[in-house]
């Protein structure tokens, strides 16, 4: 019965079997394949392509025939001709999922067959891998069978320039790492011309050693950090400029809404003060900004009201609770210029220019398949985050390898004395040895105690990771002796030498269980491929990490009961089992961990999807016409809506205070009136307001060249984005830092920093499109146009640098405060200029 139901829900023997079908037909396929001569079999590369690009076949149709030709090409090119159990792994991972192959069963060949089959498509296949040495073997190695099938191969490295790279992304296939990828993703989205973008879309990724890139390295976002244009000097000066200036005269203060206003008298000061000549001139942003930003700081922000300063850092106090929100800080360089108020030290701004987790930059591939030889344990997490199965691929010859129960001894000195002695015994045999370590402190000390011995060894840890295959092809040699920490030789066979099967071949000793299983399982999977004999074993002690943290004080008092010293070991199948529901317990916490990094990441991956949307449609549009004006559109409504409220009497309504905002941000003075507003409703008032400035919009483009304007839009609209999401994803990245502090007051923490994220979001929307109604409306264009990098990102490649694009611009040297050229008496700002 049990056997019956067992037959039933085993999914991964369905599955095999229905693909089992597809590997018979392939294999009937073979002899006909054989006969066609060379230029025949490229040319079934295009026929292939022809069927797929312009006749709409799909993929699962060409299936076979397109593996039965790729396994013949592989036969002729590389000598290599694919196993039934190869093909079974191709199927699965063109399928979308993960096929788990034992080390030695040739994973790198197997994907050759989905990566063709999928490249067909012309759409670009990336194939990904740990490191650079490994991508770069790779694509020279499986690129002359792809080259010879008429296919293109990219290799996709840290030290390309931009153009280089973009040949690299334009390949069919492209082999790169899981960082280059990430990066490059990232930095695409801080490009200002769309001919500087990398990538193209993303279409199927083949990750090799899937579990330690999509698990592993999951827990650490990629981030691009630098520092913005913003120095603490500039603070410190607009702060020094806000105190000489004198309320009315030179600025407004609207109590209800809390926004301050320079006057006309207030930008003639500020103009002499920084000595420019038109503070709205693109060049003066920063000033600008900063004026503003110091005015709201000195003008609206108090002292133990807003927040309060402690330990020399300024605290926001939450309005509504009166709590201390330590971790937060006020967005968009408030927090600095409180900073400068309050004479603290200015911290650095917006360090974080840029981030994505592994997980939502390879969930946004239309495919997404991986090859390792150890991913059934972490099975739910690669269906739940990825939406991917783990298919378990049978051996190409059945293991014969003898894996030994673990030993385990009271201390670590025991536990080291034994593992040196059974390591010399074999050395004396000419067995070769692979020793895994989880720490390289313990590869050092192994190191040490051999080196007494006399037992010649070679070391590999994080230090010496640059000889890494090379000590690896070595391990499987007579008498050869290798130290690695456990991760070590990922992706690169151990091969026995001559003799070395009749001694027992590989030898693996482990010194301690990893959390994960996942990553004994690699270790002991180093011995025994490909039907070889092997032998593994484990020596633990009730002092390792593993055993401390759960429960071991039990076992070590047994021991002393019955008298047992360091000479004499326990082999206990109950010991195994202990130390196995111990790791599950840990798996299951690190799960937790990155389940919870990607539910808050997810958050911002909405933003994020949102705001590049955003600047993609910037750069592709030719005319953002309509953008600007929408947003000037929803900035007018948001500022009559908040001078007017509802809830409160007509005769309560703040049309000054609208006046005075429009007069310093949308219109010249004078253009719109106390008088002529006071008479309409909310609606009318945004009405009229948004009429005077359309008119005035279109006055701005009759005077310019239409590409001169565009461009214009353009490089408003782009810095405005660019260094307002910056400052966004720091502030985020603050409320992040602080938000588990919510716990303590019965406040799910996850919740609060979805609503605060929302409207933390919603607000920097609106700050975008009052930054852009302002400089659209107010800024003079002059001869300094062209788009910049609002920050410097660290992660940027060195080699980019290319001369940016400048428009053809009307050269004006009238200063903006003296008289009008044209002779009317008005003040060329005032006529002209405007």
């Amino acid at each position: 019965m049990l056997g019956m139901l067992k037959k039933v829900f085993d999914g991964n023997k369905r599955q095999l079997n229905r693909m089992k079908k597809q590997v018979d037909q392939i294999e009937a396929l073979g002899p006909e394949i054989a006969k066609l001569t060379d230029d025949q079999l490229v040319e079934k590369t295009m026929e292939f392509q022809e069927r797929v690009q312009k006749k709409g076949e799909s993929l699962d149709s060409i299936l076979v025939e397109a593996f039965a030709v790729a396994r013949e090409a592989s036969t002729r090119i590389l000598g290599k001709r694919p196993y039934p159990v190869q093909l079974l792994g191709g199927i699965s991972l063109h399928e979308g999922n993960i096929s788990e192959m034992k080390t030695g069963e040739g994973k790198t060949l197997t994907s050759t067959l989905p990566v063709y089959l999928n490249a067909l498509t012309g759409k670009g296949v990336h194939v990904v891998t740990v490191n650079e040495y490994l991508a770069e073997r790779d694509a020279t190695e499986m690129g002359e069978l792809f080259n010879f099938l008429g296919l293109s191969v990219g290799l996709n490295l840290n030290s390309l320039s931009r153009e280089e790279k973009q040949d690299a992304y334009a390949s069919d296939i492209t082999y790169s790492t899981n960082n280059e990828l990430g990066f490059d993703y990232l930095r695409d989205n801080m490009v200002l011309y769309k001919e500087q973008k990398v990538q193209r879309p993303l279409y199927y990724a083949v990750v090799d050693e899937v579990d330690s890139i999509l698990v592993d390295e999951a827990r650490t976002p990629l981030i691009i950090s630098g520092q913005a244009k913003k120095s603490a000097s500039l603070y410190m000066q607009a702060n020094g400029f806000v105190r000489t200036l004198s309320k009315e005269t030179d600025y407004t203060f609207d109590e209800k809404t809390k926004s301050v206003q320079l006057t006309e008298e207030g930008m003639n000061k500020a103009e002499r003060y920084f000595q420019v000549e038109n503070l709205f001139d693109l060049k003066n942003v920063t000033i600008n900004h900063h004026i503003n930003q110091a005015l709201r700081a000195n003008v609206s922000m108090h002292n133990d009201v807003d927040y309060v300063v402690q330990d020399g850092e300024v605290v926001i106090v939450d309005q509504f609770t009166g709590r201390l929100m330590k971790g937060r800080r006020y967005s968009e360089g408030l927090h600095q210029a409180i900073e400068a108020k309050e004479g603290l030290k200015i911290q650095n701004e917006s360090m974080t220019l840029a981030t994505i987790t592994f997980q939502n930059y390879f969930r946004m591939y239309e495919k997404l398949a991986g090859m390792t030889g150890t991913a059934k344990t972490e099975e739910e997490e690669f269906r739940n985050i990825y939406n991917m199965n783990v298919l378990v691929i049978p051996t190409n010859k059945p293991v014969v390898r003898d894996d030994r129960a673990d030993v385990i001894y009271k201390t670590m000195e025991g536990k080291f004395l034994a593992v040196v002695a059974d390591i010399t015994e074999r050395h004396k045999q000419g067995q070769p040895v692979l020793v895994g370590t989880v720490a390289i402190e313990t590869s050092e000390l192994i190191s040490k105690l051999l080196t007494k011995n006399g037992v010649k060894h070679n070391v590999l840890n994080a230090k010496n990771h640059a000889s890494e295959a090379e000590i690896i092809l070595e391990a499987g040699q007579k008498g050869a002796v290798t130290i690695a920490t456990n991760m070590a030789g990922r992706g690169t066979d151990i091969k026995l030498g001559e003799g070395v099967r009749e001694i027992g071949g590989l030898a693996v000793i482990g010194t301690e269980r990893h959390e994960s299983r996942r990553i004994d399982n690699q270790l002991r999977g180093r011995s025994g491929r490909q039907g070889d004999p092997g032998v593994t074993q484990f020596y633990l002690s009730m002092q390792d990490e593993l055993m401390r943290r759960f429960g071991a004080d039990n076992m070590m008092a047994m021991m002393d009961r019955l008298g047992m010293d360091d000479s004499q070991p326990i082999e206990s199948k109950m010991v195994s089992r202990a130390v196995e529901s111990a790791q599950k317990r840990v798996e299951g916490n690190n799960y937790d961990a990155r389940k919870q990094l990607l539910q808050y990441d997810d958050v911002l991956r909405q933003q994020r999807e949102v705001i590049y949307g955003q600047r993609n449609e910037v750069l592709d549009a030719e005319n953002l016409r309509t953008i600007v004006e929408n947003m000037v559109k929803a900035t007018i409504g948001r500022v009559v809506a908040m001078h007017t409220p509802a809830e409160e009497l007509e005769e309560d309504w703040n049309v000054k205070g609208l006046v005075d905002y429009v007069n310093a941000n949308i219109l010249e003075e004078g253009v719109v009136t106390e008088q002529e507003l006071s008479r309409l409703d909310p609606e009318e008032m945004t009405e009229l307001i948004i009429e005077k400035a359309m008119a005035y919009y279109d006055e701005k483009e009759a005077q310019l060249p239409e590409d001169q304007m565009r461009e214009f839009e353009k490089v408003i609209v782009l810095r405005s984005v660019d260094s307002k999401w910056m400052d966004h994803i720091d502030q985020m990245d603050h409320l992040r830092e602080g938000i588990h502090l919510r716990a303590y007051g019965q406040i799910d923490p996850l919740r609060e920093y979805q609503m605060e994220g929302f409207a933390m979001f919603e607000a920097m929307i609106a700050a975008i499109e009052e930054d852009v109604t302002r400089y659209v409306m107010k800024a003079q264009i002059d001869n300094n146009l062209e788009r910049e990098e609002v920050a410097k990102g660290e992660a940027v490649n060195p080699k980019e640098g290319e001369a940016k694009r400048k428009p053809v611009v009307k050269q004006d040297t009238t200063s903006r405060n003296a008289p009008c050229p044209c002779g009317s008496g008005k003040k060329y700002k005032s006529c002209c200029g405007r």
